[in-house]
């Protein structure tokens, strides 16, 4: 992981709060917050990609060329069942 340098303001309370977090923790501020950082990146991007798919949820409802594989739903070839 290629780490790069940047320097950030905190309010006082939560320099103090994540300073005791990452002391509980026994780890650096800086890890603390990279991660914190990391599960809010991820997060973002789970809900951008959810309301993506609420958008299309429509077109997946109503578009002929994409309904036509809903009937495939129930078809016995989709689990591999090669018993037949």
């Amino acid at each position: 992981m290629e780490l790069y340098r940047t320097q950030i303001l905190l309010e006082k309370s939560q320099h103090e709060i994540l300073t005791q977090i990452a002391q509980e923790e026994s780890r650096s501020l800086s890890e603390l917050v990279r991660d914190m950082i990391e599960r809010e990146l991820r997060y973002r991007q789970r809900r951008q990609m959810l309301l993506a798919a609420r958008e299309l949820q429509a077109d997946y409802a109503t578009d002929p060329e994409l309904t036509a594989f809903s009937a495939l739903d129930s078809d016995d070839f989709l689990y591999g069942d090669d018993d037949q």
